[in-house]
């Protein structure tokens, strides 16, 4: 006797699945920064330097300077010059005693006395160095202000967004069973 056979076919579910990766953007804006400079200074001051110049002397020498020094240095030189006259006088008188000599003394004396020169000295030494110069010099005086430098830093907060990921998960094919029965006769 033949048994009646069932046939089966199945076919297995399929599932499909497409995801994406979750992922964090982070934005951090620069940091504001604020320089406050001020700057360095140097002042300076620098007095005049002092010249002095004396030339008393070379006026002395030219025209006999001061009224009181020059009318000191005659005074002075008058007691020099009497003795130098007094000296003059007696070579003269010496002179005219050498009858001796046989010269014409007094003819002679007449001469010079034209070209006699009374030596007074009134006036000062004539010198190259009778200017005198001195020069003071006034040191600079430097005042130093040091400067300065302020900064002021504003840090921003970093920004994060989360994208979340996805996962899609779907059937591609699903299950399936088919069930095929024998032929049954039944009318045998």
């Amino acid at each position: 006797m033949q048994l009646p056979i069932i046939q089966m076919k199945q076919q297995f579910g399929r599932i499909g699945m497409e995801s994406e990766r979750a992922f964090v953007e982070m934005k951090q804006p620069r940091a504001v920064q604020d320089f406050n400079i001020q700057p360095s200074e140097v002042e300076i001051e620098s007095p005049r330097g002092e010249l002095e110049i004396d030339q008393s002397k070379a006026w002395e020498a030219l025209t006999g300077g001061v009224v009181e020094i020059f009318n000191n240095r005659i005074y002075s030189n008058n007691k020099q010059l009497a003795l130098q006259g007094i000296a003059h006088i007696v070579e003269k008188g010496n002179r005219m005693a050498a009858i001796h000599h046989k010269n014409n003394v007094i003819a002679d004396m007449g001469f010079e006395t034209y070209f006699e020169d009374y030596n007074m000295n009134v006036f000062g030494d004539v010198s190259f160095n009778n200017v005198d110069f001195q020069y003071t010099v006034h040191k600079p005086v430097m005042n130093y202000i040091p400067g300065e430098v302020s900064t002021e830093t504003i840090a921003n907060k970093p920004e994060f967004i989360y994208h979340p990921g996805k996962l899609s998960i779907y059937m591609l094919q699903y299950p399936e069973l088919e069930i095929t029965p024998p032929q049954i006769n039944i009318y045998k």
